[in-house]
């Protein structure tokens, strides 16, 4: 009865998150064409004799779609080729992909935060003409079941500085994450420890945990390679905590925040962590290393997505399966539980603008977004953070993802405080990859004095970066 109430708790507040998210979270997606058919003319075979071209990135969420396959071309006599890549690769591959405007591939997995690069270039395909005309899209597709704040983040109308929510549909989720603080249960018990209450807390209990099992084990593992995806998960999560943001608008410009007394204190505080408890190879850290450290038992606890260390806990996947669980206590730096926020990523399908095949491209899309596919996705394929109503509404997804101890429950008391915490612009990725790099920097090398010094520099850089855009 206890899960059973978390999770319509869990529920209510994942939908307040459009709140958060965007003023336009109530909006339905519109017909982006005015010939649109009628549910009389669907047919799953219309497409048959198709070959569609698809790029994933590594991860459970592609895995179980590359697992359902072959039903898909059972379905529709669309045969499917595709390549699935790590992500400290994948998007400079697919980047090379859709700059070359060949078409290829026809789908791509993708975040985001890719959104604010990609649309406006012209790389991906508005859908929300195909989502509302009837003879493309199955009358069991049900649009209104996704959870708005999540879908609605793939939404924007391409003006830097502005929020999403509104705008075309440029991408449907596959999933979405929030970041938490996960840890070793078995471990804290054996050493009679409490989960961290406050960042101060947090430091001191990952410090005591430094060689808990000899050397090489460490009190927490996060993500340290000089490359966007260093930012967005923990760090991002405590940045917004301390009051800090990335950029603001003054004067119709975008200018650089990163100098702010918040933004210097809390990057302080992760340097320090780092340094202090954090794993002697932190650089090479991507999501994989840090989740499978806690999974091997030699991460006393992990700051990330909440499914890096789902991913890690359920039976077989690792050496500490089953000892896992995730914070219900937000760390806040202010005086209050509501200090606390947590950054977003979302994984995503999107359309080639380029693609020679876009009907059989939509018709994946809906596929391996559809209601059915995600109930087996969120429960047997590994996906546990649906973002359907009616899968975590189930029976069954209740059963299997509760199961892991305060997953749903943290999720919960996060979804309060949980939004895109970035500004979008199209400069995205090359700012934070300059953010990342001065991470390092001041973990890894004596280039700056102080972090106060390494962040001004970081805020000229960044000024210069987006100095061409306007609002």
């Amino acid at each position: 009865m206890r899960k059973e109430r978390s999770l319509c708790i869990l529920i209510a507040c994942v939908m307040a998150l459009m709140l958060f998210v965007a003023c336009g979270g109530k909006e339905e997606a519109t017909s982006g064409s005015s010939a649109a058919g009628s549910a009389e003319d669907f047919d799953w075979r219309k497409h048959e004799g198709t070959t569609l071209n698809v790029m994933f990135n590594e991860h459970n969420y592609s895995k179980a779609v590359i697992s359902k396959l072959k039903d898909f071309e059972e379905l529709t006599g669309i045969t499917v080729e595709y390549s699935s890549t790590p992500e400290s690769n994948y998007f400079d591959r697919l980047n090379t992909s859709l700059n070359s405007r060949s078409g290829t591939p026809d789908v791509y997995m993708t975040g985001a935060y890719q959104v604010w690069e990609y649309a406006p270039a012209g790389y991906m395909e508005p859908l929300e003409g195909y989502i509302n005309d009837p003879s493309k899209t199955s009358p069991d597709y049900n649009f209104s079941d996704f959870i708005p704040a999540v879908v609605n983040a793939l939404k924007w109308d391409l003006i830097p500085g502005n929020k999403v929510g509104s705008g075309s549909q440029w991408a449907l989720p596959m999933g979405w994450e929030l970041n938490n603080l996960s840890y070793n249960k078995k471990l804290f018990a054996e050493k009679g420890l409490s989960v961290p209450r406050t960042t101060d807390e947090l430091m001191k209990t990952a410090v005591s945990l430094n060689e808990f099992d000899g050397p090489g084990s460490f009190g927490i593992a996060v993500r340290g390679t000089r490359e966007w995806a260093t930012i967005h998960p923990g760090y991002m999560s405590l940045f917004s905590t301390w009051g800090a943001q990335d950029f603001a608008i003054e004067n119709g410009k975008l200018v650089c925040k990163l100098d702010s007394p918040e933004a210097i204190a809390m990057t302080d505080y992760w340097i320090n962590l780092i340094k202090a408890a954090g794993p002697s190879q932190w650089s090479n850290y991507t999501w994989y290393e840090a989740s499978a450290a806690l999974g091997a038992g030699r991460a006393a606890m992990l700051f990330d997505a909440t499914s890096a260390a789902y991913f890690q806990n359920f039976e077989g996947a690792s050496q500490e399966s089953g000892n896992i669980a995730w914070s219900t206590i937000p760390l806040p730096e202010g005086k209050t539980d509501n200090d606390m926020k947590a950054n977003i990523w979302i994984w995503s399908l999107a359309m080639n603008a380029y693609s020679k095949n876009k009907d059989a491209a939509w018709y994946f899309i809906q596929y391996f977004t559809s209601p059915d596919y995600m109930l087996y996705a969120g429960t047997d394929g590994a996906s546990p953070d649906t973002p359907r109503t009616s899968v975590m509404q189930s029976d069954a997804y209740q059963s299997i993802v509760g199961s892991a101890e305060n997953y749903l429950e943290s999720i919960e008391i996060l979804s309060k405080n949980a939004t895109i915490q970035f500004t979008p612009q199209p400069y995205f990725f090359e700012c934070t990859t300059k953010w990342a790099e001065t991470l390092q920097d001041l973990v890894t090398s004596s280039k700056y004095a102080s972090t106060e010094e390494a962040m001004k520099a970081l805020k000229v850089e960044l000024d210069r970066i987006v100095s061409d855009i306007e609002i």
